[in-house]
């Protein structure tokens, strides 16, 4: 299994295999930076083995540990560069655990995985992400300090999907009055791909802005629980990024910019929530800006949870007027981004990039020289 040799592996500081033969916990934890802070990010619990069910068992479960490897090595990374750009105390970690919440999300696997987290000693901090609750690390967090965005507790800020909701619509604000020049949402359409806690925070946001929503998911339920919210125009999974609309708002998981449905993308604004959107950095970004649509780096403004949970992670009392007032600043930090592609006619996404990494190599050499 590659790991060095990953094409998603840059200089990550750790990475750290998990293995519970009691209750089956597979997982694997990366950290990529400590400059700015403790390296925190969710927790994501899916079965990447399903992916290949269709080869036989061992090549299936050979390529989808080789995917999760892939994933977090990436998903650490983005992190590191969310964090700096949202002007966080915190440097960028993430972990996974192989396999369906459904059948082995227990107590049990979140108290061993708990476990593994408090070996770091605090380099690493879990929060939420796709296949993971605020209950299932509560469980790991009867094992370790080391958790954050959990529910009750003195420092305790809860679910921060509704933080990530709020940062990507602000986002989508800003990317209209960017390429569209209007100030409000009234009218434009919005394809949302994905209709998890975010996605559905973000269609209440959207609809009380009077926009037009398009929505999709691959379950029924979270549909459903859209339309008793109001009128939506629901579409196919596969067919929701050719729509005819303003905005994409991918909000499910990552890959969906590819070169495979770049082509048939409608939209002149790419903006959504779910991380890892393009399917190659510094190629997707490119073709999308060719072809005149702006894309919203998906770590800049999907930054809204981790900026809810920072003062969990520093034990600190932040009201939630304050914890907003931090969200709703990564507007005008992708405006800063927006026009300095414009300026320089390059991707947003390797704007952004360089903006991250220079933040960070400069908290690395501040780090060494205080050592």
């Amino acid at each position: 299994m590659p790991v060095f040799d990953s094409r998603s592996f840059m200089n990550h500081e750790q990475v750290v295999f998990c293995s519970d033969q009691a209750t089956g916990l597979k997982a694997i934890i990366a950290v990529h930076s400590t400059a700015l802070g403790p390296a925190t990010g969710g927790t994501r619990f899916w079965d990447y083995a399903a992916t290949h069910s269709g080869a036989p068992t061992d090549v299936a479960i050979s390529r989808g540990e080789q995917d999760a490897v892939y994933d977090v090595l990436r998903l650490s990374r983005g992190m590191s560069y969310k964090n700096a750009m949202a002007g966080l105390r915190l440097g960028g970690g993430k972990s996974v655990i192989i396999g369906d919440p459904k059948k082995l999300g227990n107590a049990e696997l979140m108290h061993a995985f708990g476990r593994y987290i408090n070996r770091l000693g605090g380099s690493y901090y879990a929060a939420e992400d796709v296949g993971t609750s605020p209950d299932m690390l509560q469980a790991a967090a009867s094992e370790t300090d080391y958790v954050c965005g959990l529910e009750g507790g003195e420092f305790g800020t809860g679910d921060p999907s509704p933080h990530t909701a709020l940062g990507v619509f602000e986002g989508i604000k800003a990317a209209v009055e960017h390429r569209l020049g209007k100030t409000d949402l009234n009218g434009i359409k919005v394809a949302v791909q994905g209709l998890g806690h975010v996605g559905q925070y973000l269609v209440n946001h959207l609809r009380g802005a009077g926009a037009e929503i398009i929505v999709t998911d691959i379950v029924d339920a979270n549909i459903q629980a859209v339309l008793d919210g109001g009128a939506a125009t629901v579409v196919k999974p596969d067919a929701i990024h050719a729509v005819d609309c303003d905005v994409f708002a991918p909000c499910a998981l990552g890959g969906g910019i590819n070169p495979a449905t770049i082509p048939d993308i409608k939209a002149t604004i790419v903006a959504g929530a779910a991380n890892n959107q393009l399917e190659r950095e510094g190629v997707e970004d490119e073709d999308l800006r060719k072809r005149g649509i702006l894309y919203a780096p998906d770590y800049v403004i999907n930054a809204g949870g981790i900026i809810s949970v920072e003062s969990e992670v520093y034990k600190e009392r932040l009201d939630d007027a304050a914890r907003e007032a931090k969200v709703l600043r990564i507007g005008d930090t992708l405006k800063r981004i927006f026009e300095t592609s414009d300026r320089e006619e390059r991707p947003t996404g390797i704007i952004a990039n360089e903006m991250a990494e220079d933040i960070i190599a400069r908290a690395s050499e501040a780090k060494l020289a205080a050592e």
